[in-house]
């Protein structure tokens, strides 16, 4: 009986690579598992379009846009008459609320103007009731 001490030339050697198959195939079932278990993005936004046909044409002249202005210091000024307070604001309010087709009320704050005052504005024209109100843009 003979014993193979020594390296043998005609032995192939051994394989030492590792076998990249399995892995790369583990990789691809997990990747398509994360792209199928990914929700589906929903980007929809509730919009409130009217219904029904349009309201015939009226020979009524359109409500006039009320520019509802503040000042650096927190004054008020409705269509360029000052606002003495709150409680004035609130009446002025009120009569636009209640006309059926309301005004529309642009609020312009000047630049130095606190963002309390343009709160305080737009907080009590929601708790009055008040549909057509926006924030327009300083020119300067």
């Amino acid at each position: 009986m003979g014993m193979n001490v020594g390296s043998n030339k005609d032995d192939d050697d051994v394989m030492l690579d590792v076998n990249m198959t399995p892995l790369i195939d583990v990789m691809l079932v997990l990747l398509i598992m994360f792209i199928i278990t990914i929700p589906i993005p929903n980007n929809s936004i509730n919009i409130d379009l009217p219904n029904g046909a349009p309201p015939p044409p009226t020979n009524e002249k359109p409500p006039e846009p009320i520019t509802l202005r503040i000042d650096a210091q927190g004054k008020l000024f409705w269509n360029g008459q000052p606002v003495e307070n709150k409680q004035a604001l609130e009446v002025l309010f009120a009569g636009v609320a209640q006309k059926s087709d309301q005004d529309q009320i642009k609020v312009q704050p000047d630049k130095m103007s606190e963002y309390k005052d343009v709160a305080m504005v737009m907080a009590a024209a929601q708790r009055l009731n008040v549909k057509k109100i926006g924030i327009a843009a300083n020119e300067n």
